[in-house]
């Protein structure tokens, strides 16, 4: 009887640790079903798909740089197409006449030549004015 009585007990036992368990599986089954937990896991769930799409596209930069960078640039012409229209005219005039005036500066058109000869060949002086400005 006493043997009977022992596993009584140690059954008794092993029911409440069983039971035990499961409460703490329900509180656990209980609080991850809450809103907040829900929101929580997902923030969680969509913040390692960032992450990992993040990477992606750094590895994918890192491999193909001039061609990514390429399209973003040809993206951006794009999306800016129509002020570029507006103000490609100016923008091209401003630049051609910033040009001419460093060509006209490197070569000016209007320079007195060194020597100036005469019909016959024999050279003539220039003449320098007395009110004309020092340059």
């Amino acid at each position: 009887m006493a043997r009977t009585r022992n596993r009584l007990i140690a059954a008794a036992r092993r029911s409440m640790l069983q039971r035990a368990e499961l409460h703490r599986r329900l509180d656990v089954a209980k609080a991850e079903l809450k809103p907040g937990a829900l929101v929580d896991r997902g923030k969680y769930r969509l913040n390692a798909k960032v992450d990992d799409a993040a990477h992606a596209v750094r590895r994918e930069f890192r491999n193909n740089r001039l061609p990514i960078a390429l399209a973003a640039v040809a993206g951006v012409a794009w999306l800016l197409r129509e002020p570029i229209k507006e103000h490609a005219p100016r923008l091209t005039r401003k630049i051609q006449d910033m040009a001419n005036a460093i060509t006209d500066r490197l070569h000016p058109a209007d320079e007195p030549a060194d020597e100036i000869y005469a019909d016959d060949g024999e050279t003539i002086e220039p003449v320098e004015n007395d009110d004309e400005a020092v340059q």
